[in-house]
């Protein structure tokens, strides 16, 4: 196996290959679902929107009425030790993707939470992580517009819990990959535009760049959030939530989207519509002012260094 293909393990402490069983097969995260999930990724090393994530991690959690076994700082132990795990196995000194799962536990077969009793169950994923090329960046993304799948109301189960369950958003990109695709966009049961399968939307006209509100029945994404924050009123660019249905596409120029593993990446196609691309975008802009936030903040976070 390549560098780039091993995944690090960690359950409960202990140090394995992915591939190797870990679990009971009566884990309430692989019977049912019934689990949270986050994941970071470093920059020069350095672990990225912690708080963030963590905090995002934690409302999921109450969401599903599950305490977390991990504080923070014994996560981040736990988090060093598979690294340096991952990178004894693989010699990679790139950049890492890391995923904390955290599922009820095991018991007895049945839907009643209280027979996984009160050990939660966590394990580590470590591995490469590689960002997109500059090739990539001028190619930019393909989407389909999903038909028969549409985003979880949130009054079933809510977009905004990060769980173990992502059967709409498996099917909804199952979809779009077959039609020639690489990412879904999904709406909602009233045919407003919501999000992609692990990605937030954004569109650009003049020099705004429009996305769904939370609302509509999407994650809370962390780069959407820091975006919001951070990054635009620093750089000067205008950023705004909009209701958008598929009938609002026409009239924009550019599409991008944005995840916690690639920040900041253009789409160049919805379907039959396409979108500016290059450097001299607004999509480019911001993900340039994005690397800028980085960057310092790498600088001011020494402490999440892994």
């Amino acid at each position: 196996m390549s560098s780039e293909g091993y995944i690090q393990a960690n359950t409960q402490g202990r140090l394995h290959d992915a591939r190797e069983p870990s679990l009971s097969p009566l884990d309430r995260g692989f019977l049912y679902g019934d689990a949270v999930y986050e994941v970071w990724r470093t920059y020069g090393g350095v672990l990225f929107g912690v708080e963030e994530h963590w905090a995002r991690l934690s409302t999921s959690a109450a969401g599903l009425g599950l305490r977390l076994p991990l504080e923070q700082p014994g996560w981040l132990q736990e988090v060093r030790r598979t690294v340096a795990a991952a990178r004894q196995q693989t010699n990679w000194r790139g950049e890492w993707y890391v995923r904390l799962q955290v599922s009820r536990g095991a018991g007895p077969i049945g839907l009643d939470p209280e027979l996984a009793g009160t050990q939660a169950q966590w394990v580590l994923l470590v591995k490469p992580l590689v960002d997109l090329t500059e090739a990539e960046l001028q190619t930019g993304m393909r989407v389909a517009l999903a038909t028969s799948v549409r985003r979880n109301d949130s009054r079933t189960l809510p977009p905004s819990l990060k769980t173990g369950n992502y059967l709409n958003n498996v099917l909804a990109l199952r979809e779009a990959l077959a039609r020639g695709a690489q990412e879904v966009l999904m709406v909602n049961l009233v045919g407003r535009l919501t999000e992609g399968s692990v990605r937030n939307f954004w569109f650009v006209e003049g020099d705004t760049a429009y996305t769904p509100p939370l609302e509509e029945g999407l994650l809370a994404g962390v780069t959407r959030r820091i975006l919001f924050e951070h990054v635009a009123p620093a750089s000067g660019i205008n950023l705004r939530e909009a209701s958008l249905s598929p009938a609002d596409l026409p009239r924009f120029s550019e599409c991008f989207v944005t995840s916690s593993t690639q920040d900041v990446a253009p789409v160049a196609a919805i379907d039959g519509q396409s979108f500016q691309l290059g450097s001299g975008t607004l999509t480019r802009r911001l993900k340039n002012a994005f690397q800028a936030y980085v960057k310092q903040y790498g600088q001011q976070h020494p402490e999440w260094q892994v």
